[in-house]
């Protein structure tokens, strides 16, 4: 009887924590349904049942509508086709975020690689220095890029907006903790062969570390594919703005395609992580954060 009792306060630990952790996934995930479902709306039912979010005049019947009356894709068409205007702030976001990462990558591996593998002066302080530069939120340091960029005379374009997010000290101590895992006889024997220290670097140890630079690329991408607060500090052209600002707009102007414009704009994120959270959760093992 007693093993009897003690299986079924097993089985219902166990069917509780699935229930459990089933509720709170279907927490996170609703949002992410819900602007999903309401994407397919067209933009007159749209209008319709969020009347009183919109500020319109006319009796709103609900501020909740999950499931569209009838299917439609006019608002995928209004986007696409009819307005350019959010296609071009889709691209020139992918192509600043792209070349963000990309430089982000090079920078981190350069400096990871020398803190890892070379006899730094200083390197236990300049980590430690960078570690709290990480800890900062990123409006501690908009006033005093706003100056050095001011003074670069960069303010106003693309530079102002690569410039802070390439050299952003997550990365470098990213690749330091990856470089650091990988065996010293690998360097010494590429030595012996001949290989520069590029080579090396290039050549084995970032393959070495890929899930390294994968991880960095994923958060930075991440990171600046949804900044805010640069933009609006760094440009001063509205037209400049990238997706992420520019989102905030559509709400207020044509809130018919705000369902239509969110998803497209959570699409080359979870894309990403779709194809290389086995890269990710290796980078992040491999580093030694936790």
């Amino acid at each position: 009887m007693k093993r009897w009792n003690s299986i079924n306060s097993k089985y219902l630990s166990q069917a509780l924590s699935v229930i459990f952790f089933l509720f709170l996934g279907a927490l996170v995930l609703f949002p992410a349904v819900y602007t999903l479902c309401n994407s397919f709306m067209s933009p007159s039912e749209i209008s319709k049942y969020y009347a009183e979010v919109m500020n319109q005049e006319g009796n709103a019947e609900t501020a909740f509508h999950l499931i569209p009356n009838v299917f439609s894709l006019e608002g995928y068409y209004m986007v696409f086709l009819r307005s350019t205007d959010y296609l071009m702030k889709f691209w020139y976001s992918l192509f600043l975020c792209l070349v963000i990462s990309a430089g982000q990558i090079f920078i981190s591996a350069l400096a990871g690689f020398a803190f890892a593998k070379y006899p730094v002066p200083f390197q236990k302080g300049i980590l430690f220095f960078l570690m709290i530069l990480m800890m900062m939120p990123i409006q501690v340091t908009l006033v005093p890029n706003y100056i050095i960029l001011d003074e670069l005379n960069l303010l106003d374009s693309w530079l102002a907006l690569i410039l802070p997010m390439t050299f952003l000290p997550f990365g470098t101590v990213f690749m330091t903790q990856i470089f650091r895992g990988i065996p010293d006889e690998i360097l010494d024997a590429a030595r012996l062969d001949g290989a520069g220290t590029f080579q090396i670097l290039f050549r084995m140890m970032l393959p070495i570390g890929k899930g390294g630079v994968i991880s960095v690329f994923l958060l930075s991408f991440v990171d600046a594919w949804n900044m805010v607060e640069q933009p609006i500090t760094f440009l001063k052209d509205i037209l400049r703005y990238p997706l992420s600002v520019f989102l905030a707009s559509v709400n207020q102007i044509n809130f018919e395609l705000s369902f239509v414009c969110g998803v497209l704009a959570a699409l080359p994120i979870l894309l990403l992580f779709f194809f290389f959270h086995e890269e990710l959760t290796q980078g992040i093992e491999l580093s030694g954060v936790k």
